[in-house]
């Protein structure tokens, strides 16, 4: 994670891209250039960007293509582009366009409003993580995913994050954390991600990523979010039937976009308006 002038980015070797995750309307138009001369000089093939629709010109004009919009992502008023721009001509290719268009199906069969398949089996817990519960949502981590775009294995990373803008809840079964997800927060642009859902394996077919998702999404309404998005992995029949059925949209595939447990994966971007 780093600063070019006033915006944030997020770029590394594992996902071989940048990613600008916010964008300071002062560094338009000259922001495009320095993604540019970064990504050739650190051997990167994609550049993905987040960006008003508004200041998405200079972008669409140096290559990036809009590979998924989010209506009122910004302010609850100005459409959201999350946009590509691919340096390797690989890597623009969906290497499994068959599965992808077969997880879409079935998570729009089963799209509505949620069944009220929402409330916790006997015996578990669901609340907010506070500071000294990191080194066991660290743990958590770990055990499931053995690799993610951000440093979430790493109890310091998710101390600091969530001293800043990032919302931690668990499900709980008496002291074991079985469960977690995150709401990171864009308290300016009023806008929240919805991400880091994991189950440990001995707890999943319960409707936990449901369950923490509805819980979230109350308390990004309490605090004055808009609109809630999420970046789920394109292969993955169960995240993307769990935000559809949550009464989330389609807003587009990002083809080839993030390493995650491995390898490069495609991902589905999902949208609600709460307000």
């Amino acid at each position: 994670m780093e600063k070019i002038g006033d915006s944030l980015i997020q770029h590394g070797a594992n996902s071989e891209r940048i990613y600008l995750m916010k964008t300071a309307s002062d560094d338009c138009p000259e922001i495009v250039e320095r993604l540019d001369v970064m990504a050739r000089r650190e051997g990167y093939s994609k550049i993905f960007a987040k960006i008003p629709a508004g200041i998405s010109k200079p972008f669409l004009e140096n290559g990036y293509c809009a590979e998924a919009r989010i209506p009122k992502l910004f302010h609850g008023r100005e459409e959201g582009l999350l946009l590509g721009k691919f340096l390797q001509r690989e890597r623009r290719v969906e290497r499994k366009p068959e599965l992808v268009e077969k997880v879409l199906e079935a998570a729009r069969a089963k799209s509505g409003p949620v069944d009220g398949s929402t409330v916790l089996p006997e015996g578990f817990e669901l609340r907010r993580l506070g500071e000294g519960q990191v080194g066991a949502a660290a743990a958590l981590y770990r055990e499931v995913f053995a690799s993610y775009p951000f440093p979430i294995h790493d109890p310091a990373y998710l101390l600091e994050t969530m001293r800043d803008h990032i919302r931690y809840f668990g499900i709980w079964r008496g002291d074991r954390l079985v469960a977690l997800a995150s709401a990171e927060k864009d308290c300016q642009a009023r806008h929240a991600e919805m991400t880091d859902f994991a189950t440990l394996p001995a707890h999943r077919g319960q409707g936990f990523a449901r369950i923490l998702l509805a819980r979230m999404e109350e308390a990004m309404r309490e605090d004055g979010i808009h609109t809630v998005f999420t970046i789920a992995r394109a292969y993955s029949y169960g995240m993307n039937i769990t935000f559809s059925s949550s009464g989330y949209l389609f807003g587009g595939t990002l083809r080839n976009n993030t390493q995650i447990c491995g390898r490069q994966e495609s991902m589905n971007v999902w949208h609600k308006a709460l307000n």
